[in-house]
């Protein structure tokens, strides 16, 4: 159904016209990856997101709230955070196992020029959209030049191999790890639209650094990406570039990796690269972009 159709039958649904019109390039996603670390959207942030998806005049955004218990809530506080940098409305699609094959939602999911998730439960997210026609509509639409964000589970989702948050050798969660050991940390599948780097989020605030050295070690040939509070990180291709008031931490390229007989994971150097707002680098190299 074409999204007019879709909007004279739902006239009570508001609509943040994002469309993107670029065609699929399946070679090289057209895209754009906006990954928030979760905290608070200033309007300097919002702003930002806005100038990623460089929405055309009839173009349209989604919301997809499904990380959240509280879908209902986390849609009306990102609609809050938007109304302070413009008065378009926005999509609420909250898709569930019941939902999942909508026609109607799918259709404008994949032609949205701005797709948010928001924060939440990675899990609880990807349990819903893994291996349904939203995981592929999601992807249609990154690859025909629409720009696909996310805050805090948002954020984590976006990778191809997830951070749960959990630890394996213990069940009772913590903000971050007390050891760094082998295979301690949990990994799940994500959306897979960030293929080269694993991310984790509210990551200074909550000195997350073992966990992410604990996914380093599982995947040293990936960069391993922390985005703080506040902060986002804009990804086009391998580029990537800081926006917000936080810092965003790069670990990458191990040298000597070894696990001990006890399991401790130990290593001779690492690239560690700390980056603020306007800071560009390439996944990769240690060294900003010029």
């Amino acid at each position: 159904m074409k999204l007019r159709k879709f909007v004279s039958s739902c006239s009570t649904i508001m609509l943040f016209c994002f469309a993107s019109t670029a065609q699929t390039n399946p070679a090289s996603p057209k895209g754009k990856l906006f990954i928030i670390g979760g905290g608070d959207r200033p309007p300097s942030l919002m702003k930002s997101l806005l100038k990623t998806a460089a929405p055309g005049a009839k173009d349209y955004a989604v919301v997809l709230p499904m990380s959240s218990e509280e879908p209902d809530s986390s849609y009306y506080y990102f609609k809050e955070d938007f109304k302070q940098v413009s008065d378009r409305p926005l999509v609420n699609f909250n898709f569930t196992s019941q939902t999942v094959n909508n026609k109607t939602w799918l259709d404008s999911l994949q032609h949205a020029r701005l797709i948010f998730i928001t924060g939440g439960d990675q899990e609880r997210f990807m349990k819903i959209v893994l291996n349904t026609p939203v995981y592929d509509a999601i992807h249609s639409a990154y690859k025909n030049g629409a720009t696909i964000a996310g805050t805090s589970a948002g954020a984590a989702v976006m990778s191809r191999h997830m951070i749960t948050g959990k630890e394996l050798s213990d069940t009772i969660y913590k903000a971050t790890f007390p050891r760094l050991v082998d295979k301690n940390i949990e990994i799940k599948t994500g959306l897979g639209l960030l293929t080269n780097a694993v991310v984790d989020q509210h990551f200074v605030v909550r000195s997350r650094y073992n966990r992410l050295l604990s996914a380093l070690a599982l995947f040293p040939s990936l960069a391993c990406i922390g985005i703080d509070e506040k902060t986002a990180i804009i990804v086009e291709g391998n580029k990537i570039t800081v926006t917000g008031k936080g810092q965003v931490i790069v670990l990458q390229n191990p040298k000597e990796l070894e696990i001990t007989t006890d399991k401790l994971i130990k290593f001779k150097g690492i690239e560690f690269s700390i980056y603020t707002d306007g800071d560009k680098f390439l996944i990769g190299s240690d060294k900003k972009e010029k």
